[in-house]
């Protein structure tokens, strides 16, 4: 592991060597620097420290709260903040220049690059892992590109600054889809299964991660085609790709949610901020971790995140919509007769019997927290006397919207900037919430077996005696079997980057992004006197911070700035921009 994070670090004075420019400055096509290019590409080991400049590509914690991020939660509908944010309520123009569209082709680029060098080399064996890292990354990077802007020009090779095809115009989205699943297949029959790859080499892709990043792509674009009334012929090859690819990881016994007995329910925070360094109770370290199947890995002492994760992100407003997602513990939405639900009236109220994740991912009015700041940080790990007098104290919940995150904040000392936990870009939670939604959507039915292989075990990893969604669990309380998959996979990939994206193929986004941002239940309860300075900010008896959103269709992609079509006139503006 160590060895890999300082072959990321020697990298970058190769990096610069294979910086990528041009008359064209979107596109960035011609490498600015080539002094080392001809001595290099002569051995394996320079192949794979070229390879290791394409994992700086991975999202990481500054991309899911940043307004500029285009897979931010704050972008959506679970997430408040102060100012009015125009990607989430749909107010967002055009733009002259678009650093995630240039930035993407870059990338692109010097991957090409790699792949022909790469095809000159005498002996591809020795390199055959390192190509399948390139083609899997290319299709990562696609894969963002079909998110964002849909159809986009496709490249296979690095191309000269006066090449026709880079004045050629995008491609059809399928021929994008395809490419990424093309270069995702044959990076799979080349990439070691996990178990095979050695202490220095850990962080690498390996086979299941490409297996579940394939999952990933044909389950969002099935969806994606299904609820805009695509061929069935196609979408539901598409679904049973994503459910044969999930399924292999599943079935290869490589991984597994954390779920340590000395953590018990905590595993759910405890899994987000595990360093090598004490930060849990049990003193677990990231060898504990099974879970994560590709991260973007950092260290503490080889390389930080260098973002403030813990000031950036505790105590981060979240919506009643969000919290209200929460299902009791018996199992039932908090709306359902039956269900047991405490009400709102006081500031702990709505906490009582709730899914474990929601006092894990959330903060409660009254509890004690700890941050990476002395003196708000542990002491002794027992969350007693001498800890809490070493906390940052009560959490008082009258501020923001009344309700707080938790989830990615540091308890251990540690300088702002300098937290060394990794960021899960695919963990074994989303590949078996994949399979069961791919499942579903295939058939428009899932088995009570297919729910207890994948869902189920999400669920019950902190919820020991929740009962399981089942067929009988549905139709006994009228519930609707869809709404329960997406509300799982809603509340376990909290504050990952998914909403958005999910929002967008699922067709909901015109229903629930116009919806008001509301925070707390104000009228009639504790809060009225805790918070009254919110008094002027009611709406039916709830804190309202926004209302007047809107969602048109132009709003499922982002435009194409407008730069890259003076340069590219041949490039067609997205529908509505």
């Amino acid at each position: 592991m160590r060895t890999f994070y300082k072959n990321i670090i020697c990298f970058s004075w190769l990096a610069a060597g294979l910086a990528l420019t041009g008359c064209n400055k979107m596109l960035d096509l011609k490498p600015t620097n080539e002094i080392s290019d001809v001595d290099y590409w002569k051995t394996a080991d320079q192949f794979e420290l070229a390879a290791n400049e394409f994992y700086t590509y991975l999202r990481t914690f500054n991309q899911i709260g940043t307004v500029d991020a285009p897979h931010a939660e704050i972008r959506g509908d679970l997430i408040a903040a102060n100012d009015r944010n125009p990607y989430s309520n749909g107010t967002n123009t055009n733009t002259t220049s678009d650093n995630n569209y240039s930035d993407a082709f870059k990338r692109i680029r010097a991957i090409n690059y790699f792949l022909d060098k790469a095809s000159t080399y005498a002996n591809t064996d020795e390199i055959a892992v390192y190509i399948a890292e390139a083609k899997f990354f290319r299709a990562y990077v696609y894969f963002d590109l079909l998110q964002m802007y849909g159809q986009v020009q496709l490249f296979d090779k690095p191309l000269a600054v006066d090449s026709p095809a880079l004045q050629g115009t995008q491609n059809s989205r399928e021929e994008v889809v395809d490419f990424i699943i093309h270069d995702l297949d044959e990076a799979i029959l080349l990439l070691p299964f996990e178990k095979e790859i050695g202490v220095n080499g850990k962080g690498r892709v390996s086979k299941g991660a490409a297996q579940a990043f394939l999952g990933r792509v044909a389950l969002y674009e099935g969806t994606w085609q299904k609820f805009r009334n695509g061929d069935p012929v196609r979408y539901n090859a598409l679904l049973d790709k994503a459910i044969q690819n999930a399924n292999a990881v599943i079935e290869s016994g490589q991984y597994q949610l954390f779920a340590p007995q000395a953590l018990g329910d905590s595993a759910q925070k405890y899994l987000f901020i595990l360093e090598n360094q004490q930060a849990n109770p049990a003193n677990l370290n990231k060898s504990a971790n099974q879970e994560y199947i590709l991260s973007n890995r950092y260290d503490s002492e080889l390389r930080q995140i260098r973002y403030n994760v813990t000031h950036s992100y505790l105590g981060m407003q979240i919506t009643k919509k969000f919290a209200d997602m929460f299902l009791m513990a018996n199992g039932l939405p908090i709306n359902q007769a039956g269900a047991g639900f405490a009400g709102y009236s006081t500031a702990r109220s709505e906490y009582t019997n709730r899914d474990n994740r929601m006092r894990y991912t959330m903060m409660i009015d009254g509890n004690y927290y700890w941050d990476n700041e002395a003196p708000s940080s542990r002491v002794n790990w027992l969350s007693d006397a001498v800890d809490q007098a070493n906390s940052r104290g009560r959490h008082n919940g009258a501020m923001g919207t009344g309700y707080a995150n938790q989830k990615w904040a540091a308890e251990r000392r540690v300088d702002d900037n300098a937290e060394g936990y990794d960021y899960p870009v695919i963990r074994y939670a989303e590949v078996l919430l994949n399979y069961a939604e791919a499942v579903y959507e295939r058939n428009e039915a899932i088995s009570d077996a297919d729910l207890n292989k994948s869902l189920n075990l999400v669920r019950q990893r902190v919820n020991k005696s929740m009962p399981k969604l089942s067929n009988g669990f549905v139709g006994n309380y009228g519930l609707d079997m869809r709404t329960e998959i997406r509300r799982e996979r809603t509340v376990e990939l909290f504050m990952e980057g998914f909403r958005v994206d999910d929002l967008k193929r699922w067709k909901t986004a015109e229903i629930e992004m116009p919806q008001p941002l509301q925070g707390i239940t104000w009228s009639g309860t504790e809060w009225e006197t805790k918070y009254p300075a919110i008094g002027n900010r009611i709406q039916n008896g709830v804190f309202t911070l926004e209302t007047a959103r809107q969602w048109n269709d132009r709003n499922y992609l982002l435009p194409i700035p407008n730069q890259e079509i003076q340069l590219n006139p041949n490039l067609k503006q997205n529908p509505g921009w």
